[in-house]
């Protein structure tokens, strides 16, 4: 493992079928070996975006984390870029799971996953297949394609199955991706486009950070098929939910029937949009319920006060 210390991280690597995906390591101080959560961005997103705000949170209660950029996005590698796959980044997550557990500073029966918007469904699916993890956030996740799809007008919805469609034939053919916005204002054909999309989403990117406002238009054939509800029942470990009442990006009945139905899930719920949860007061008081959370399943001492 290759490692650089920076702002408090260190930079790891590992490979997925033979592509290396790039990450960072937050460690707490003292000695291990310690818990440790694993943590994935959403839609589109890079691991740089508000990650490393809830992975230095989580780090400095006494867990090691592990952010990620998927293939075909960020610092990892994979062509075409701007590819995005559900079944590749599964596959990611179980990689970096296994990377994580084989660290020697983490005690591998006390790791949980984090996940938020699209990488929220991924651990709900993940936790349903019986990954071995001790506990699982899902954060305003992105739970049943169906609502997010049907969010949409039907002329607007026709126009992006079209250019889906385009971009899966573009290929099937080796030919480059055709590539639609991430996000977009109202109307536009971009993945999304609610009212607090575009401001939202560009609200949460770090100044300086390149992030790049383009997705291959063939995830949108692929999202009203994704459904991690439907393994929610399956999910042993314990499980937090943590949700948006306002949320129009991932519809929040969703999420409340996966808690409604995981056997030993918490729900929560605040007020406000998708995006709002990222910053603020509602970033801080949705942490401090993470990190409560992750203090009862992972069975991790308080640390110790600081001096002065």
């Amino acid at each position: 493992m290759e490692e650089s210390i920076e702002e408090g991280a260190g930079t790891t690597s590992f490979l997925v079928e033979g592509v290396r995906c790039e990450g960072r390591i937050f460690r707490p101080p003292g000695e291990g070996p310690f818990p440790a959560v694993l943590l994935g961005h959403g839609f589109a997103g890079t691991q740089e975006v508000r990650l490393p705000a809830f992975a230095r949170r989580f780090a400095e209660e006494g867990f090691v984390c592990l952010t990620f950029d998927y293939r075909h996005f960020g610092a990892s590698g994979g062509e075409p870029r701007q590819l995005l796959s559900v079944g590749r980044q599964l596959a990611d997550w179980r990689a970096a799971l296994e990377h994580l557990r084989a660290l020697p500073e983490v005690d591998p029966e006390r790791i949980a996953l984090w996940g938020t918007s699209f990488s929220g469904g991924h651990v709900v699916r993940l936790a349903s297949e019986g990954a071995a993890v001790a506990a699982c956030i899902a954060q305003i996740p992105f739970a049943d394609g169906i609502p997010v799809t049907l969010e949409r007008p039907p002329l607007e919805a026709l126009r992006l199955t079209f250019l889906s469609l385009r971009d899966h034939l573009r290929g099937l053919l080796g030919r480059p991706p055709l590539l639609v916005p991430v996000v977009g204002p109202p109307g536009s054909m971009s993945a999304m486009n609610t009212p607090d999309a575009m401001p939202g989403y560009r609200s949460i990117i770090p100044e300086g950070v390149d992030w790049v406002n383009e997705v291959a238009a063939r995830i949108l054939l692929a999202v009203p098929l994704y459904r991690p509800v439907r393994g929610a029942r399956r999910i042993a470990c314990p499980l937090l939910v943590a949700l948006a009442r306002d949320d129009r990006v991932t519809p929040p009945a969703p999420a409340r029937r996966v808690a409604a139905r995981a056997p030993r899930a918490e729900l929560l719920e605040f007020d406000g949009g998708h995006f709002d949860l990222y910053l603020g007061e509602p970033f801080e008081e949705l942490v401090a319920a993470e990190i409560d959370f992750l203090h009862r399943h992972l069975r991790v001492a308080e640390p110790a006060p600081k001096e002065g």
